[in-house]
């Protein structure tokens, strides 16, 4: 067997190229990574974490686990590259490592060993047939790109991500490879039969074509050139994240988490994006005709350092397309890290806020500045706490400071700071056992950033369930029907999902529709993005109201007051929180 031919050295080359800069660049990622990171990852890689990152970086980056749930055709195609490609590259060593009777060979003997290899040796027949039916799967992979990139909609999405150059020169290169390997081996088959049932095929064909050994030759030197142009341009472009997510995967179960701030972790989540668009069809900005500033095109301006607050504030935060990336990726948390890193801070020391004595209770009650602006949920929620006798206290309920959220959404971070510590402080000392919230954005701040230690924090929708379960509330079933609205910060944001509904279930009919829980339409009306027109957030709200209505419910149901303040002015059916179903409900 030969050990060396000149057309192996794009291969090579390119093999050496990408191996120094990817090292490179993932130990500059965890050198820069916090002490208190660096030694999360020390402590966890000789425990059962290392075994859960191994699996799900087979679950995630092999099989695709994830993308498989939102799409099982967009699934298969990325699970026969990947997966498929790694077990050509194990088989293929195996059967290198096993003709030439040692466990030590070259890398380009295995890549391109049907040239190397005329003679027959044991389990050769078995290696032929097998790596054929590994390259077969791969190649109907292949065949599935090419038609996605023709026609998306083929493949149930409505839109497509869109490419740069460089993106182009690498996905020729990438869907080039596997059709000349087969090529290139179907020409070596024709001239040598040692080839598989596929090979053989191409072989037979070939011979038609009077092969000889100059085209064998170059046909191998066309698949060594397209893998060493793929592993070139890799790092540069949206591949890049074929292992980066792998490095991501094992990040995040040491424990490792987004801070506040960008730094090297939020880098490693932005080079784990594959644009595979999946969040381009989630995004509701559609339905105001902007499409050049959903999460994949945000990821790809940080990469290159070119993105604008035009489109880094144009967003609504409403994490639907977080929850439908298939790597999991920190969509809002990375663009509030760069509105952070973007803002000029609002200097206010905010000494009119008032630290006066806090009275003792079992509940603080926080309504937050979007409940004020809707009484009727305020003034529900406080009737249901005096009828079930609980010993509360209305903090925010004269003069009150705002949560913060809305301050960190805009990127002003240490401003929402000093809202957090003179709030902290007067829920800390009330010594109550729990914190009642009637907005999911406080909610969410609350329970992310306050550290309340022990405090109980819950949403007046779990809240209530309790109250009922624990028979401090009676509710009375009418003939009602309902369909209910997720908000974005309280489904999708902090997982409540059910006891909503269970109490809707408890005072009426509950009819469910096409787009709910994590899946659920937002409003419009959220304080991610001031620069939306009120036009536009019209027609975002306009098309979440069919969806909503398409069953023609009695009542619009919602745990938001925002919500709430949104859909009011777009239907002539009630809008109800349901702080206010539940008061009804127990009278």
């Amino acid at each position: 067997m030969e050990n060396f031919s000149w057309f192996t050295l794009p291969f090579s080359i390119g093999a050496l190229i990408l191996a120094v800069t990817l090292i490179t660049k993932y130990v500059l990622w965890i050198v820069q990574l916090s002490k208190i990171d660096k030694l999360r990852i020390l402590n966890s890689i000789f425990t059962v974490r290392t075994l859960r990152a191994i699996r799900e970086v087979v679950m995630e980056s092999l099989l695709h686990r994830n993308l498989y749930k939102t799409n099982p055709i967009l699934g298969y195609m990325h699970m026969s590259f990947a997966f498929g490609w790694l077990v050509l590259i194990i088989v293929g060593h195996i059967e290198a490592c096993v003709h030439a009777g040692s466990l030590s060979v070259s890398p380009w003997q295995a890549v391109f060993f049907r040239y190397f290899v005329n003679e027959p040796f044991v389990g050769h027949k078995l290696f032929a047939q097998l790596m054929d039916f590994i390259l077969l799967y791969i190649l109907s992979g292949v065949f599935m790109a090419y038609a996605k990139r023709l026609n998306s909609k083929l493949f149930g999405m409505k839109r497509t991500t869109k490419l740069r150059t460089r993106d182009y020169i690498a996905m020729t290169a990438l869907w080039a490879i596997f059709p000349l390997r087969l090529f290139a081996e179907g020409a070596t088959t024709a001239l040598h039969g040692n080839g598989g049932f596929l090979t053989n095929s191409v072989g037979k064909l070939m011979s038609f074509m009077n092969v000889t050994p100059v085209v064998e030759s170059g046909l191998w030197w066309a698949y060594s050139i397209s893998l060493g142009l793929f592993f070139v341009t890799l790092p540069f472009t949206r591949y890049m994240h074929i292992l980066t997510e792998v490095l991501y995967i094992f990040l995040k179960e040491y424990g490792i988490k987004l801070k506040k701030e960008y730094n090297s972790f939020s880098e490693i989540q932005v080079y784990s994006c594959s644009r595979c668009g999946i969040c381009v069809d989630a995004c509701q900005m559609h339905h105001a005709n902007i499409s050049n500033n959903q999460s994949v095109y945000i990821l790809k301006n940080m990469r290159d350092d070119n993105l604008t607050d035009r489109k880094l504030y144009n967003c609504l935060l409403c994490g639907r397309c977080e929850k439908a990336c298939p790597v999991n990726i920190n969509l809002n948390d990375l663009r509030i890290s760069q509105r952070i890193k973007s803002s000029k801070e609002y200097n206010s020391t905010y000494d009119f806020l008032e630290h006066s004595p806090v009275p003792q209770a079992d509940v603080v009650y926080y309504a937050g500045c979007m409940t004020h602006l809707t009484p009727g949920i305020k003034n529900s929620i406080v009737k249901v706490l005096e009828k079930a006798g609980i010993n509360y206290l209305f903090l925010d309920k004269d003069k009150g400071a705002c949560c913060g959220r809305p301050l960190m959404q805009a990127g002003q971070i240490e401003a929402a700071k000093k809202l957090i510590t003179f709030n902290r402080e007067q829920i800390l000392a009330s010594g109550a056992h729990t914190l009642l919230v009637s907005c999911p954005i406080c909610y969410k701040v609350f329970r992310d950033d306050y550290e309340l230690g022990q405090i109980n924090i819950v949403h007046h929708s779990e809240y209530f369930l309790e109250l009922v379960e624990q028979g401090k509330i009676t509710l009375s079933s009418s003939a009602k029907s309902f369909v209910y609205h997720d908000p974005c910060e309280l489904g999708r944001g902090c997982n409540v999902y059910e006891q909503p509904r269970e109490l809707l279930r408890k005072t009426g009919k509950l009819t469910d529709v096409r787009q709910q829980k994590e899946n659920a339409l937002c409003c419009s009306g959220s304080l991610g993005d001031l620069s939306l027109s009120m036009t536009d957030r019209n027609r975002i709200k306009d098309e979440t109201l069919k969806v909503l209505l398409k069953g023609n419910p009695d009542v619009l149901a919602t745990s938001c007051p925002l919500c709430k303040k949104t859909f009011v002015k777009g239907v002539d059916i009630q809008v109800k929180d349901i702080a206010e179903i539940v008061a009804e409900a127990m009278e």
